[in-house]
């Protein structure tokens, strides 16, 4: 593979400057989720995750049924 080929691919892997990092405390208190969604997204993520994953993978839970 070519220096440039391999370049672009670590480039690629890399979180974009588009791509914020945000701390999932303050993603749930900004977003009012659940004591239990909270645990849920650090077992996924950790402590930090981007922004964009958090949204994809947040979930609302229904106080009224």
């Amino acid at each position: 593979m070519a220096r440039s080929q391999e370049a672009a691919m670590d480039d690629a892997e890399r979180p974009g400057s588009d791509e914020q990092l945000w701390s999932v405390f303050e993603f749930v208190r900004r977003y009012r989720l659940a004591k239990r969604e909270e645990n849920r997204l650090l077992m996924l993520y950790g402590p930090t995750a981007s922004f964009r994953d958090l949204l994809a993978n947040a979930q609302r839970h229904s106080l009224i049924s």
